[in-house]
């Protein structure tokens, strides 16, 4: 069977897809993504991921806007094009073309945006089953997130700094390498946003740069009010995470991810914690809720 793409509102096969090379995105790396899980070919939550984008797009001041009905219309259609249920959809999306003239190399900020616009589906590789059951191990990272980098906090293009963070810890056997702040404040994983449990309560990071608005992340926030749990955004520091009886990582693809090992250090009873399997259920029956029923 072919696989299909969505370029600039126009469903073709992936091998025919062509984007300029004097992309923007190609060229200097400008611009944003959305990475999405589809359930029973149903995507969860696409409008919180287009809105984040759109909010991204606006701040960065990218030329970059795209329609939400259009865009929730896209998904369905290259989901089913693609014959896919359960899958990995990702959205991509740049200020355009940047061919240069004699004296610069940028778009005209007046003209209407004429981005370069891709959506892929793919089928799903989820996480093993034993990083649920016994959980996983996080190393700290070398290098530091800058909070005053101005694309801190968006999921931008120029991603290779947290795909090379996140190689070096798979390198040393861990599943995600967890960044803090050149103050020492906890930011959050390679690819992940990060909570921890003390007691009764959840504490995770504010959602202020260098720490992005993870959809998965509000939607934990969500559960743990219906839940009845107290929850916290406040800073974290290494101590935090060695005191803490449980830790577990959340995105789109891997919804909650139990770390039961900070490099050497046994998070908790070295297993999953209930709060975690708490929350879990609780983020499966949401899903259950808006995607497969």
């Amino acid at each position: 069977m072919n696989e299909f793409v969505c370029l600039n509102g126009k469903l073709i096969p992936a091998e025919d897809a062509r984007v300029s090379i004097y992309d923007a995105g190609f060229l200097h790396g400008v611009g944003l993504f959305e990475t999405m899980r589809a359930y029973r070919g149903r995507v969860f939550r696409p409008r919180d991921h287009f809105d984040r984008l759109g909010a991204s797009a606006q701040q960065l001041g990218l030329r970059i806007a795209p329609d939400s009905d259009e865009l929730a219309q896209w998904l369905a259609t290259l989901l089913d094009a693609n014959e896919l249920t359960d899958a990995r959809v990702r959205l991509t999306a740049t200020p355009g073309d940047l061919r240069p003239t004699a004296t610069t190399a940028t778009v005209d900020p007046a003209a209407p945006p004429s981005g370069t616009l891709l959506i892929t589906a793919t089928s799903l590789t989820g996480y093993p089953d034993e990083f649920h059951q016994r959980g996983i191990t996080v190393v700290i990272a070398d290098t530091r997130a800058n909070p005053h980098d101005p694309t801190a906090g968006h999921k931008t293009l120029n991603y290779f700094p947290r795909l090379l963070t996140l190689q070096r810890a798979q390198q040393k056997g861990a599943a995600e390498a967890l960044w803090f702040t050149p103050a020492n404040r906890l930011a959050c994983g390679c690819i992940s946003n990060v909570f921890a449990v003390k007691g009764d309560t959840v504490f995770t990071p504010p959602a202020q740069p260098p720490v992005r608005p993870g959809i998965t992340r509000n939607t934990v926030l969500d559960l743990c009010q219906q839940e009845s749990i107290a929850v916290q955004e406040t800073d974290l520091v290494i101590q935090d995470l060695l005191d803490a009886d449980e830790i577990f990582l959340t995105n789109s693809i891997m919804e909650l991810l139990p770390v039961c090992r900070v490099e050497r250090h046994a998070v908790g009873q070295d297993k999953p914690g209930p709060v975690y399997k708490q929350l879990r259920d609780a983020y499966h029956r949401t899903v259950q809720q808006e995607c497969l029923e």
